[in-house]
């Protein structure tokens, strides 16, 4: 039996599943229905039928009673405890998924916290990136992976000071054809459907946000916009708040000298390995594409870059590792033999952990080894503040404001943070949380 939430809906011809879970009062319910027909034209969405439009003539809506004794028929009550049991851990505010059989793409949006974005007189209610996984995935790694990411951009939201929900989309799916039409509208049509603001994430092109703006205005971040890509940004926020945590632990006014190890150098570790060379800053860099870490060096000849492979880059020895990858690298297991005297970078969940006690214990575990670190959604929020310009914006949006106002929140809540957190005589990363859960769960 596929152990997937999808798993009914595809055996019973359904489209949707809303999953709600409320840690106030400890409740859960689950939904299901078939809003649409298998012939729709996701094409024409926009055109010719909207997010609310009437889609078929044979609807179908289970309640929960009725929706959990499906999940029973096909012996998936075990698996659906788990995804509650993964809500409540992190207090989440639930999933929606919706399947399109006509592409086969399972689209699930994991909403951590909705406060922020209600009566915020915006369109979108929540905002997070979209990636891809493919198919053959186990979906509950893709769930966690989701909610792991949603549970950060709640926070990342506070620290950006933008008025949205916390949440990721996560979609499994084969590699996406930007001339396909049906797919694009299929996405669109689920962000609308969610209220989701969003921008091309991990196995997904930038040019995937232009492409889909034919359909929706809920997508950003295209090469083809007043801003650009949010990588720079997000680098550049991340090398401002570095400076300050720099002055904090070493007591350095800049790089210049310092030796930093950069893991992974795509659109955002590319950009952030620039700033450290243009600094001064010795590096040891890595990437999963071998060409990435050659053309730096053709770029920059006569600077101190040591390539080396992605695998040995956490037993290597620098005052700084800089994450700029995929998360959920720092396990306990490696904790004690780290050579870093601090852990900063644009990675999103970089602890090995699902909810927040499990982080707060891993980050006290690097401070008692005098490692700072600082939970990554304080400063890596410059693509965040960059999507929010662009959503809100258009074509008006401005650069130059966009980077100004990044240079000012950076590193004020990375100062603000380190300090309090030494005066309090506790982790950055348990300061951090603090200091934001009463806005989020009030």
């Amino acid at each position: 039996m596929e152990q997937s939430l999808f798993y009914p809906l595809k055996m019973e011809g359904l489209t949707s599943l809303k999953i709600r879970y409320d840690h106030r009062t400890d409740k859960e319910f689950i939904v299901a229905a078939k809003e649409w027909d298998d012939d729709i034209k996701w094409s024409e969405f926009n055109k010719t039928f909207y997010a609310e439009s009437l889609l078929t003539q044979d609807d179908l809506y289970l309640n929960n009673s009725q929706a959990r004794a499906l999940f029973e028929k096909y012996g998936l009550s075990g698996y659906l405890g788990e995804i509650f049991g993964l809500l409540r851990s992190g207090k989440f505010f639930g999933l929606d998924c919706y399947y399109c059989k006509k592409k086969d793409i399972r689209f699930t949006a994991s909403l951590h916290s909705i406060v922020l974005g209600v009566n915020n007189k915006d369109h979108a209610i929540y905002t997070g990136g979209i990636r891809r996984h493919d198919k053959d995935e186990p979906e509950i790694e893709v769930i966690i992976d989701g909610l792991n990411l949603g549970r950060a951009q709640s926070h990342k939201n506070i620290a950006s000071q933008l008025p949205y929900g916390g949440g990721k989309i996560t979609v499994q799916a084969d590699p996406v054809d930007l001339s396909d039409k049906e797919e694009l509208g299929f996405l669109s049509f689920a962000l609308d459907r969610v209220k989701f603001f969003t921008g091309p994430d991990m196995r997904y092109p930038p040019e995937m946000a232009d492409a889909m703006n034919e359909f929706t205005a809920y997508i950003t971040a295209g090469p083809n916009n007043p801003i650009g890509a949010s990588g720079p940004p997000t680098a550049w926020g991340v090398y401002l708040a570095m400076l300050e945590a720099v002055k904090f632990h070493f007591g350095k006014t800049s790089l210049a000298g310092m030796k930093i190890a950069v893991m992974g150098l795509g659109s955002v570790g590319y950009s952030q390995a620039e700033y450290f060379i243009k600094d001064g800053a010795k590096l040891i860099v890595c990437d999963l594409d071998p060409k990435a870490p050659e053309q730096l060096v053709r770029q920059y000849p006569g600077s101190d870059i040591k390539i080396i492979d992605p695998a040995d880059i956490l037993t290597s020895e620098a005052d700084i590792l800089c994450p700029c990858a995929s998360g959920g690298f720092i396990t306990e297991e490696i904790i004690p033999d780290l050579k870093f005297a601090m852990i900063f970078g644009a990675a999103n969940n970089q602890l090995h952990a699902t909810n927040r006690d499990e982080e707060i214990r891993l980050a006290n575990l690097l401070k008692d080894r005098g490692i700072l670190y600082q939970e990554c959604w304080v400063h890596n929020i410059g693509g965040v503040m960059s999507g929010a310009e662009m959503y809100t914006k258009g074509e008006n949006a401005d650069k130059q404001a966009l980077y100004d106002r990044i240079a000012r929140v950076c590193p004020e809540i990375t100062r603000n943070n380190l300090s309090e957190a030494k005066e309090k005589g506790i982790s950055p990363t348990e300061n951090a949380y603090s200091s934001v859960e009463n806005k989020i769960y009030r």
